[in-house]
């Protein structure tokens, strides 16, 4: 790892946590190297990592979403999941009772 990201980590600034995850995506390390590095999870690295290239994505969009726009969406996008989900499971429990099954 360079010395561009500090020789501590303590404190995972904004700053510092995009210092790394510039680092890992140019290959000058990687997530398991951090992880060992830094102690921290490599599940919050590869986290960190595509946050990274989600805001690389939305800024270079023609017309970037603000973050509360970007939330909106993905609750959006839950919500439509667990709507669908439950109707299904609805539906199951219907079927199960129309045809005298007994619920596991």
């Amino acid at each position: 790892m360079s010395m561009t990201i500090g020789e501590e980590f303590k404190r995972r600034t904004a700053k510092r946590k995009a210092a790394l995850v510039t680092e890992i995506i140019q290959g000058k390390t990687s997530v398991a190297e951090a992880s060992r590095g830094f102690d921290i999870l490599p599940s919050e690295i590869k986290e960190w990592v595509d946050d990274g290239r989600k805001g690389l994505k939305n800024a270079l969009r023609a017309k970037p979403l603000d973050v509360k726009e970007q939330y909106k969406r993905q609750i959006k996008t839950l919500q439509e999941a667990y709507d669908e989900a439950m109707l299904e499971l609805r539906a199951r429990k219907k079927l199960q009772s129309l045809l005298g099954e007994d619920e596991k």
